[in-house]
């Protein structure tokens, strides 16, 4: 796996398995201990894994205590041998947290698991400081439900344990199936995609077991309509969306933001990228975020003072 200089691996014991996760030790970074933590989730596809964010979670180590871990069923965590639910992971997300943070924390997430983070945010909201999410969906938002496409139904209807196999080693677990969905789906521009990125996703999606969680990705098993679970979100919240995303319009964002306009205090556009602006343009990614972090304190700042009033 690729881990930035300055970063180690550690890990947990979840219900269900190792998880392993990124953080910083000893130099450049210091002594991290004291530090405010900061979390950063990966999204799913075929070969996720922590890498997604590597490219800009060690420019906020200086600052803060960096916790990036790779989820159950993806990367060089375990990958129990399961068909995987979104609960599963709401709950995981719920456990990491409790195991390695000792108060309220902002995570920073993407993608499928952003739309699960704010689900733990509204079970646990004590757990969380603030949230920053990219392209936030469950993929059945609005009508407009993933597990009804062609794709999706192909896949359910071979779910099948031999067949799982030759579907996800055909299409998902080489250089191959890698670089065209990355060239194809998941970035808006090709050419961004370089040799690091798709060895990256190869060797996570090369992981014994890694099947069970990108199938059910794949199947629609993990989806939900968070439409019906936004408006009770009440931690503050901004949402960063690529305009370029191959899997959910802007404008299902822009929908999900206007439905909880109290929490959802900030709803950001990013010009030709897709659904993973972090590896796609992470000096961006960056500075967008560090805009978003002191506006987000100065948004929990308010709903203290009118909690209070």
């Amino acid at each position: 796996m690729f881990i930035p200089r300055g970063f180690g691996e550690r890990f947990i014991t979840t219900s269900l398995g190792k998880m392993v996760y990124y953080t910083a030790q000893g130099e450049p970074w210091g002594e991290p201990a004291s530090k405010e933590k900061l979390i950063f989730l990966h999204g799913f596809g075929g070969g996720s894994s922590a890498y997604e964010w590597s490219k800009v979670y060690p420019a906020f180590a200086a600052e803060y205590h960096i916790l990036a871990p790779d989820l159950i069923g993806w990367g060089r965590s375990d990958h129990p041998a399961r068909s995987y639910q979104a609960e599963d992971y709401i709950a995981i997300i719920i456990e990491f947290m409790e195991q390695t943070c000792q108060g309220a924390t902002t995570v920073i997430a993407s993608a499928l698991t952003a739309a699960f983070t704010i689900r733990a945010a509204i079970a646990r909201p004590d757990l969380f400081r603030s949230l920053i999410v990219t392209t936030a969906a469950g993929l059945a938002e609005f009508g407009d439900d993933y597990r009804q496409s062609g794709f999706a139904q192909f896949a359910q209807s071979v779910n099948i344990p031999f067949f799982n196999q030759l579907l996800y080693g055909a299409g998902v677990a080489n250089s191959f199936g890698i670089r065209s969905f990355l060239e194809q789906r998941q970035f808006a521009d090709a050419s961004r995609v370089y040799p690091e990125i798709v060895e990256a996703y190869l060797q996570s999606a090369q992981q014994h077991n890694a099947e069970y969680a990108a199938l059910s990705f794949v199947r629609g098993d993990l989806c939900f309509d968070l439409s019906q679970y936004i408006t009770e979100l009440t931690v503050p919240t901004a949402i960063i969306w690529g305009k370029g995303s191959e899997f959910t319009d802007p404008d299902i964002g822009r929908r999900l933001a206007a439905m909880n306009p109290q929490s959802i205090r900030q709803f950001c556009y990013l010009d030709d990228v897709g659904f993973t602006p972090q590896l796609e343009q992470p000096a961006v990614t960056i500075g967008l975020i560090r805009k978003l972090l002191p506006l987000l304190a100065q948004g929990l700042t308010d709903n203290q003072e009118a909690e209070a009033s």
